[in-house]
């Protein structure tokens, strides 16, 4: 399907033994995308594995419940250091492995990005001031990165911004059980998504099938 593999930033143990039993070559690499260093060391450490670099999946977050009275400038700073300048700096880094005739590339097609954001910021929540700025910022990120290297480089740059899911941190920590048994009643479907839609819809977007978007 594809030239090597997906590239995930942080993919833990429990994850690469999963990738294992399906006979999926997998590597994991550790770092923190807030520190440029880190985010080259890893993308490079891919490359070098696996010969070249298809897609990037930007999907690091930091998230707390705390009211805007009372949150400090550094708690907003660091969230935005995670999600926003963590995603920028991971596709900065990325870009000379993803353009077309990049290396370890053919000339004829770019890789793909894809930043997963959420839907925080498309009105108003409850003590998410913080994240619902990052994930405005991711989403402007990718808008943009899909202007100029969907233009220059051929990159096809998507974004996913899931609304609850169920399974997750996001679910399970900072949604209060008052709150959670009212979520699917709001919902269009009445249902809350799982995790595997969240994977389908990126397997879409990154695959041939989406290489219009």
């Amino acid at each position: 399907m594809f030239a090597c593999w997906f590239f995930y930033f942080l993919l833990n143990v429990t994850d690469i033994s999963f990738y294992f039993q399906l006979f999926v070559k997998a590597v994991g690499f550790e770092g923190d995308v807030r520190k440029q260093e880190d985010a080259r060391r890893v993308v490079e450490s891919t490359v070098k594995h696996f010969g070249c670099l298809d897609i990037l999946v930007n999907a690091a977050a930091g998230n707390f419940l705390v009211s805007a009275e009372d949150l400090s400038p550094n708690g907003f700073r660091t969230v935005i250091d995670i999600d926003s300048v963590g995603t920028f700096t991971m596709c900065h880094e990325a870009l000379k492995f993803l353009k077309r005739g990049g290396h370890g590339r053919n000339s004829s097609r770019g890789g793909s990005i894809l930043n997963i954001t959420a839907t925080l910021h498309y009105t108003a929540s409850w003590y998410q001031i913080h994240v619902a700025a990052a994930k405005a910022a991711v989403d402007s990120i990718t808008r943009n990165l899909a202007l100029e290297w969907g233009t220059d480089y051929d990159i096809r740059v998507n974004g996913i911004a899931p609304g609850p899911i169920g399974d997750t941190p996001g679910m399970s920590k900072l949604v209060p059980d008052e709150i959670k048994s009212k979520t699917r009643e709001v919902m269009p479907l009445y249902k809350i998504g799982e995790k595997w839609d969240i994977a389908m819809a990126a397997l879409y977007l990154v695959s041939d099938a989406g290489e219009l978007l």
